[in-house]
């Protein structure tokens, strides 16, 4: 399956309220080293209609806002969701981090054809 597909169904199952960051839809999508392509899609628009301002950096920093109509919407759409962003423009992973579990890892690898 085409990875951009792959990111699609990975991207529509972070929970509201939660984020991830690139490295992890790009390791969900079972493609450890494209996290870059992972910012490359969304920003163009290549993985289709995704909460895309869920999506952060390995270190929880809102880093797409070149990628969104106002430089703020990113904080602003996480804020809506409980997402509380620092004034820094981070959000703490510990806590609003998603955790997939394996039976959602399980559910991406049977969506993208690659049951056992």
């Amino acid at each position: 399956m085409d990875f951009y597909k792959r990111m699609n169904i990975v991207c529509r199952a972070i929970p509201e309220g939660k984020v991830a960051t690139y490295g992890q839809i790009a390791m969900l999508c079972q493609r450890p080293r494209n996290a870059r392509q992972v910012g490359f899609a969304l920003n163009r628009g290549l993985a289709g209609d995704v909460p895309a301002y869920r999506i952060v950096n390995s270190q929880g920093f809102l880093s797409g806002a070149a990628s969104f109509e106002h430089p703020a919407l990113q904080c602003i759409l996480l804020e809506q969701e409980g997402v509380k962003v620092s004034e820094d423009g981070c959000v703490d992973l510990e806590g609003y981090g998603w955790k997939p579990s394996i039976s959602e890892i399980y559910e991406f690898r049977r969506q993208f054809g690659e049951e056992e």
